[in-house]
């Protein structure tokens, strides 16, 4: 099972159009990737002169990942995407550096500012039932979820109609959830690309959707629409999102719900 996924430089991010896939890394436990300038062996491509050949490294293990900085004179930044500034510095020289976070941002000092490349760890281990000490080898929950995430937050509020009455199979679109969310402070600036992407990172990265033909053979709308409904129909029938999770979202009225023209359903 993949413990961390790496969106290479220069491609299309998740949910900014649903024509593209984004160029991918997938790694295992104990698998590695180098970054830097390029040369043999160097998977993630910066390309800036500023930034050497073999920069540094990164290696997937257990539930997280590790930067390696190979530089002898600067650091490099990890920022947590969903930390509100929250970020660790890696020394020059240092390695093995473990990074925690779920969502991550690798940034280096360039010539033309900086060169940058993201890092996902989806499968990020939360507490569930209690082990039992003797007990053998930790059992790995198939869907590690964070219901403090911004990605949660956008599964409850896809799921909430049908939450709130279960003979309800209208889904809200990508505009209404938008609106759902906004009255949060931590939703204040969330967009429909962005929404977009939670959607994406959870049919790929979270929850292993296999889209089949229903992701190639409909039109745009249609796939973003298979995928809502796929995310709800699993969400629902496994107890990811349950009817205590409504209480992550705001009061209902709290917000303008977009019309379903403008919503794009």
């Amino acid at each position: 099972m993949e413990t961390i996924i790496v969106q290479l430089p220069g491609t299309t991010p998740w949910g900014a159009g649903e024509t593209g896939s984004p160029e991918l890394i997938h790694l295992g436990p104990g698998d590695i990737a180098d970054f830097g300038r390029g040369g043999a062996g160097v998977r993630i491509v910066l390309t800036d002169p500023g930034i050497s050949r073999r920069a540094g490294q990164l290696e997937a293990a257990g539930d997280y990942w590790r930067l390696s900085n190979f530089s002898r004179s600067v650091s490099y930044v990890v920022e947590n995407l969903e930390g509100a500034g929250e970020y660790l510095t890696v020394a020059p020289g240092r390695l093995g550096s473990p990074v925690p976070f779920e969502f991550s941002r690798v940034v280096l000092p360039a010539l033309s500012g900086t060169a940058t490349f993201k890092v996902f760890a989806p499968q990020h281990a939360y507490l569930g039932e209690q082990s039992v000490p003797g007990g053998g080898d930790q059992t790995v929950h198939p869907f590690a979820l964070d219901p403090t995430s911004k990605y949660f937050l956008v599964l409850v509020a896809l799921c909430e109609p049908r939450l709130r009455d279960p003979s309800d199979s209208a889904l809200p679109g990508v505009g209404q959830i938008v609106e759902r969310l906004r009255p949060l402070e931590s939703c204040r600036d969330l967009t429909r690309s962005a929404v977009n992407y939670h959607i994406d990172y959870l049919a790929f990265a979270k929850l292993r959707l296999d889209l089949g033909e229903e992701a190639t053979a409909a039109a745009d709308g249609g796939r973003t629409g298979a995928k809502r409904t796929r995310l709800a129909s699993l969400a629902l029938r496994f107890g990811l999102v349950r009817e205590e999770h409504l209480g992550l979202l705001p009061p209902r009225g709290a917000g303008r719900l977009a019309d379903p023209q403008e919503a794009g359903v």
